[in-house]
């Protein structure tokens, strides 16, 4: 490890409970800041609406620290709007913000668009599928960013169970994504957690960079960040025990192949490569048939969303106004 990445690690990790909430509103009060939390969602019906009653009873009922919780619902079939909506949060649907855009695949896209439906100065952004959560993975993510306006962008970090394995989880980030960085972005190599879900920014900076649309997001925002803001404005939080939902090794594999993708862009674009070649878009799996093993093909490209302040439409021209009709009573 690099011994400028050793200092960061001292100097800019530390923990949820580092963090208590009243001195986090105070801090919000004397800053005049906004919050927005947002939770992009497909098919999470199980566990967005708990997600989303835990943060409005505990940061808006009780404390008002968050002054907008929304849900961008990813064409989900299993009723997940409806499920985040009776929760109390603001619900929007990917394909109905900036649709003149035309439609992307991918949670890349959801996060991207939220920014247009969001009008906080703080932006905290919190995977749906979590089970067991706690609120104090908001307020967390957000004491860096309240306490020091050098810092622009937090990071979580946490345990990741799987079954019975307390530190099993992670598999994409150990043997893709964790490699990647530190072969390529060695300053970016003391995140624990690369590709966590869970993270928080500050407006101004996140409309300033591209999304990548597919899974690789949150590895093509680290490097972005690492390159427009450098190291010492990015921090990362001990969020302690995540546990959610596990996909597929096949569905990791997609996963894997599109954080490639990114990784390879950011590589070409940076100059630190001499492509040769355009990596393929497909990746052939096999799934075992009735006469031997078949091959299936999965889409791995990914699109990319440009910054959300070069789009004409972006309502920091003019703000999409949510309807009455389906918003939460307070």
């Amino acid at each position: 490890m690099l011994p400028e990445v050793e200092v960061w690690l001292r100097e800019r990790t530390t923990a949820s409970a580092d963090w208590p909430v009243g001195a986090l509103l105070a801090a919000k009060r004397a800053h005049a800041a906004t919050i927005s939390v947002v939770l992009p969602a497909r098919n999470e019906a199980e566990t967005v609406g708990d997600i989303v009653a835990a943060i409005r009873r505990d940061l808006r009922e009780e404390v008002p620290l968050v002054d907008e919780l929304v849900v961008v619902d990813s064409r989900s079939t299993d009723g997940t709007a409806e499920v985040a909506l009776r929760a109390g949060a603001k619900v929007f649907a990917q394909d109905e913000i900036l649709p003149a855009l035309g439609r992307l695949d991918g949670k890349g896209d959801v996060l991207w668009k939220s920014l247009a439906v969001t009008s906080g100065d703080l932006l905290v952004f919190v995977d749906a599928d979590l089970r067991e959560f706690r609120t104090s993975y908001v307020t967390g993510l957000l004491g860096p960013l309240l306490a020091d306006p050098s810092v622009v962008f937090v990071k979580g970090s946490y345990d990741r169970p799987l079954r019975d394995a307390q530190e099993a989880g992670g598999r994409v980030t150990e043997l893709v994504a964790r490699p990647l960085l530190n072969m390529h972005w060695p300053l970016l190599a003391g995140f624990v957690q690369p590709l966590a879900g869970e993270y928080a920014g500050r407006r101004a900076v996140l409309e300033r960079l591209p999304f990548a649309t597919g899974y690789g997001v949150e590895l093509g925002l680290l490097i972005d960040l690492l390159e427009a803001e450098g190291l010492g404005a990015l921090a990362q939080v001990d969020l302690g025990r995540r546990v959610h939902s596990h996909q597929s090794t096949e569905d990791l594999g997609v996963m894997a192949g599109q954080i490639m993708h990114t990784a390879w862009a950011r590589l070409d674009r940076q100059c630190k490569m001499v492509p040769l070649h355009t990596p393929a878009a497909e990746l052939t799996q096999f799934a075992r048939g009735e006469v031997g093993h078949l091959p299936v093909a999965r889409d791995i490209s990914i699109g990319e969303r440009p910054p959300m302040r070069d789009v004409p439409d972006y309502p920091g021209h003019h703000r999409s106004t949510p309807n009455p009709e389906t918003q939460p009573t307070l």
